[in-house]
């Protein structure tokens, strides 16, 4: 638990600034909001005046304001269930085309022009890093890295299985397939892990060392061994007869292990968003797209869309939102 403890303040340490952002510009944005009600309080006055000539111009203005505050809020609320370890990340996304050949790949190539047709809509950076195309249309996978605010907190409520339904465009005899693509979202983990160690939190005992070295070695206090106590990791050094030499070699060999430890550490975390991965094909699917009755459903919130093509076209956020609102996919 002490283990657990330090790194989980060291990440806090290391996230101040980003949170200290957050935090700023969440204040700004109440500030503005509480300028647009001063605002959307005095066109209403003046709408309500008797016999004003532009009285129903701005009462659509101040409709419009209203939706603007509406809208504002809403998204405010959603970005508070952004609390994750990882949201505000930038993160990687992977497509893979499942169950039902080309028309799969073909579908893969679709979910990937609708994902970046919203980041695009968002500001979003998407850049595809490797991708391999399907034997006649579409792809069978592809990654992409998503640059932008929260990416990994939005992008994480899309993980799982996606099930299309439609004419198929590649069956002469026009037929209904069904066909499957897997989306996987993982946060993007700075690689470089600075190891600063805090003096106060590490033991230093020095003893006589053993073995080899002649009548020195044994007879002075040149060994040391270094406990750190948050973490519970041990290291030693004799290898020099200078006590100094071999404070700076158990000093180099305890960074090591602690670095070893926050790598294994971030394995086991990465194992876990891994285990999260379902089989793409039936009974796996988070939503459905069934083009042929305009018609796209969520299965986890229940969440229904009759216009497809704005969906494809990127217009996603209804299911986002309610997904993160909801606590599902969350991870």
């Amino acid at each position: 638990m002490e283990a657990e403890g330090f790194w989980e303040n060291r990440a806090l340490s290391q996230s101040v600034t980003v949170e200290s952002r957050s935090i700023k510009k969440k204040i700004e944005r109440l500030d503005q909001f509480s300028r647009n009600l001063e605002d959307l309080e005095v066109l209403l006055e003046i709408g309500e005046a008797e016999e004003y000539e532009g009285q129903k111009a701005v009462k659509q203005e101040a409709l419009e304001l209203m939706e603007q505050i509406r809208n504002g809020i809403e998204e405010l609320a959603v970005e508070e269930t952004l609390n994750g370890p990882h949201d505000q990340a930038n993160c990687y996304m992977i497509i893979n085309a499942g169950a039902g050949g080309t028309e799969s790949c073909d579908w893969a190539g679709m979910l990937l022009r609708m994902y970046q047709h919203w980041c695009e809509s968002r500001g979003w950076d998407f850049e595809i890093t490797d991708a391999l195309a399907g034997d006649v249309a579409g792809i069978k996978s592809v990654t992409v890295h998503i640059q932008g605010e929260n990416a990994y907190g939005y992008c994480k409520a899309e993980r799982g299985v996606h099930r299309l339904v439609r004419i198929s465009p590649f069956d002469s005899n026009k037929r209904r397939h069904t066909s499957f693509a897997s989306v996987f979202v993982y946060p993007e983990i700075d690689d470089s892990i600075e190891i600063d160690i805090n003096p106060a939190d590490v033991r230093v005992d020095t003893y006589r060392a053993s073995g080899a070295g002649g009548q020195h070695i044994n007879k002075t206090d040149s060994a040391v061994r270094l406990t750190h106590v948050p973490t519970g990791i041990v290291v030693q050094c004799q290898d020099s007869r200078s006590q100094h030499s071999n404070r700076d070699m158990a000093w180099q060999r305890l960074r090591s292990r602690m670095y070893e430890h926050e790598m294994r550490k971030r394995m086991e975390e990465q194992e876990k968003l891994e285990s999260t991965k379902s089989d793409v094909g039936w009974g796996h699917q988070i939503r459905s797209y069934v083009l042929d009755n305009s018609r796209i459903k969520d299965l986890r919130t229940n969440v229904e869309v009759n216009n497809t093509q704005k969906v494809l076209d990127g217009d996603l956020d209804v299911f986002i939102e309610a997904s993160l609102k909801a606590n599902v996919g969350s991870a």
